[in-house]
């Protein structure tokens, strides 16, 4: 268990934001797993051509690797500053490759307690290179693989902004903090995550920063043994009540009705994406609406992960058939030009 706890001034300052450093970290991750994002699927051969990069590599060796639990050096991914939403990325990076050489070897030799350090860590370590490194490393990364599909997920995590904001402002602080994840709760003096860890600490006057994400799901992050760089990722839609009961609430769009109605025989993103004309990350971000609501399955078939409508699936797209298929036809042109994230 992890046990953070908040003072009167910390609980003051608390603030919301997006992290596109959180962002594309999480997504150089999935580019390391052969399963690629449970939800999302493979990142693309972009991706994984950017991994061969020398700084990428560095980057990639520095975070756990998928499906394992660990530490990731806290400089990858950096607090969101405040100021204009297209700046945070920059700042971001700036933050990390000003990193101290002192604080940058402390978190590298925590990524590997035992020793085991890779021989170009420890170089990049000992000549000073490595926050710089990997600061150019993500920004390489970010071009070749994320930028594209940035737009879209922007929109994704500024909507969930705009909801938290919402739910701070009616039901509190308190409220909030314990809806994120089933694995955080808000004790009325601490904030608890659920973890293998074993650490309590204290935030006395800090700027604790809630930073959702799309591309982490279905896992949270914490950062919270620094006062000055305290952030909390949680992912997108985690901890909403009643999701896995009725998800039919966020199915309001036309390119998500035809996507559903497109999987009556198993579909990949790719081919979702090149059937509807949508970015891949807004086709991977509608099938995982679509799938934490129980609408659709998804399985694997070799290289490929591949997705068709559940039972629930069917029996709503039997209720909507001829409105569905009206608006799978009529609607894909107009879903090129209006949809956050297609044209890309």
């Amino acid at each position: 268990m992890l046990v953070a706890h908040l003072d009167g001034p910390t609980l003051a300052r608390l603030r919301l934001a997006t992290s596109p450093a959180a962002e594309v970290t999480s997504w150089l991750q999935a580019a390391l797993s052969r399963f690629g994002h449970p939800v999302h699927g493979d990142p693309g051969p972009a991706a994984r051509a950017a991994l061969r990069h020398r700084d990428v590599a560095l980057v990639a060796q520095l975070v756990t690797p998928p499906g394992r639990v660990g530490y990731t050096p806290d400089l990858l991914t950096p607090k969101p500053p405040l100021g204009p939403p297209d700046a945070v990325l920059d700042e971001q990076l700036a933050q990390t490759a000003a990193t101290p050489a002192g604080e940058v070897a402390v978190q590298v030799h925590e990524r590997f307690p035992a020793g085991r350090m890779p021989a170009p860590v420890r170089a990049a370590v000992e000549d000073g290179t490595l926050a710089r490194r990997v600061a150019d490393g993500l920004r390489h990364f970010w071009r070749a693989a994320l930028a594209d599909q940035w737009p879209a997920l922007r929109a994704t995590l500024e909507a969930e902004l705009a909801l938290r904001a919402t739910a701070m402002a009616t039901t509190g602080v308190g409220s909030v903090l314990n809806s994120l994840h089933p694995r955080v709760a808000w004790t009325g003096r601490a904030l608890t995550i659920d973890s293998s860890y074993r650490i309590t600490t204290a935030l006395a006057g800090a700027e604790l920063v809630l930073a959702p994400s799309v591309l982490a799901w279905p896992r949270i992050s914490t950062q919270l043994c620094d006062a000055g760089n305290a952030v909390l990722v949680y992912p997108v839609g985690a901890g909403r009540a009643g999701q896995h009961r009725d998800g039919l609430g966020e199915l309001v769009g036309a390119s998500r009705a035809a996507i559903l109605a497109d999987l009556d025989v198993p579909r990949s993103t790719r081919q979702l994406s090149e059937r509807h004309r949508l970015a891949p990350a807004t086709v991977s971000y509608h099938l995982g609406v679509l799938l934490r609501s129980g609408l659709v399955l998804r399985s694997r078939d070799r290289h490929s992960v591949l997705y068709r409508r559940s039972a629930r699936g069917e029996g709503l797209v039997g209720r909507r058939s001829d409105q569905a298929a009206t608006r799978s036809a009529s609607r894909r042109n107009a879903a090129w030009v209006g949809e956050p994230g297609s044209g890309t």
